[in-house]
């Protein structure tokens, strides 16, 4: 159910640059910059002792001093140049399925507790109108059941009870599609009718849950797209070396003319791991949560009735017959203990 629903919402919206342009990009800059500013030596120190650790060692103090303050004044250009680059093509980098067909995979409660939480009251409804359905149908069968008492009639008529109770009141979260006026009331579905409410908290759910900053950022650089994000991670990355003179120089006596073409593959690495640290801050995660909520919540209030209930319906749908089947089966069981009880307690 899970998964249908997925496809059934990516199909309204599987727009990821719109959720991108509410997250701020000069927001997300501030965020990397302020994040890996003070870790840029130590990123830096990484990359040379991996690539030629005892030539970086004897490298003068002065010198090196000089490459780290080059590289933190060029990195707030750099990182906005990237985030921009990054965000003109982040559908093409992003699965938005993959992501959450991943997710729901590894942690596959995970949609049980947005279709709690989102569908609670349709859920409670099921409930007590499930009730009230079956209480009124099986006060109908009573005088059908003394007027032809037969073994059978009971166990019977409590399986169709049961199968038309289930199907009466799933189908009434969604029937009928728009408002219609009976008597004195206003009728519509009880899942369309809180379409604003079921979207603000869906959306924050999916925001919080499945399409977190963390999880989007790990999918462009672990994804199938995650040789393209590595390019223009190196594209814009790549500069920081070759435009500074001393940097280049440095760079090159250190690790000599070989080594400077792997010193580049290996900044690229650390790019992708310093890429990972920085999104998985938990404050920003839960700062930005609720701009990727606000998108989703606004495209789904605008959606249709009939588009709004194909991210749910398609769903409830493939398990309909079971669920109305076991509301028979239980119907059936009801009836049986009724009979065996007419049968045998006057006995006692």
């Amino acid at each position: 159910m899970a998964h249908i629903c997925v496809d059934q919402t990516l199909q309204q919206f599987g727009d990821l640059n719109s959720v991108y342009r509410k997250l701020e990009p000069h927001k997300i800059v501030e965020h990397v910059v302020n994040l890996v500013s003070p870790r840029l030596d130590e990123y830096i120190d990484s990359m040379m002792y991996e690539v030629q650790p005892v030539l970086w060692d004897n490298l003068p103090l002065f010198v090196r001093s000089r490459i780290y303050r080059w590289a933190r004044e060029q990195l707030p250009s750099r990182i906005e140049e990237l985030v921009d680059d990054i965000g003109d093509d982040l559908d093409s980098l992003v699965d938005l399925k993959a992501l959450l067909s991943r997710q729901l995979q590894t942690n596959p409660d995970l949609m049980n507790r947005i279709f709690k939480e989102a569908g609670a009251v349709e859920l409670r409804s099921v409930v007590n109108r499930g009730a009230w359905i079956g209480g009124l149908l099986g006060a109908a069968l009573l005088p059908l059941w003394m007027r032809y008492p037969e073994p059978w009639a009971l166990p019977v008529g409590g399986f169709l009870i049961g199968f038309v109770t289930n199907w009466l009141a799933i189908n009434l979260i969604f029937a009928p599609l728009r408002p219609r006026r009976f008597l004195f009331w206003k009728v519509q579905g009880l899942f369309l009718r809180r379409q604003n409410e079921i979207s603000d908290v869906w959306a924050r759910l999916v925001a919080e849950e499945l399409i977190t900053v963390e999880l989007v950022a790990d999918a462009m650089v672990n994804g199938r797209q995650a040789t393209r994000t590595r390019a223009i991670l190196q594209k814009h990355l790549r500069p920081m070396l070759d435009e500074s003179l001393l940097l280049k120089v440095a760079a090159q006596v250190s690790v000599g003319m070989t080594g400077y073409a792997d010193l580049k593959r290996v900044m690229n690495d650390k790019a992708v791991i310093a890429t990972k640290d920085v999104f998985a801050d938990p404050t920003f995660k839960k700062e930005r949560a609720p701009a990727v909520a606000a998108v989703l919540s606004e495209q789904m209030k605008s959606l249709k009735p009939e588009e709004f209930q194909n991210i749910l319906r398609p769903a409830f749908r493939e398990e309909e017959l079971q669920l109305m089947v076991v509301g028979g089966i239980f119907g059936a069981a009801a009836g049986l203990v009724q009979i065996l009880g007419t049968t045998y307690l006057p006995l006692f």
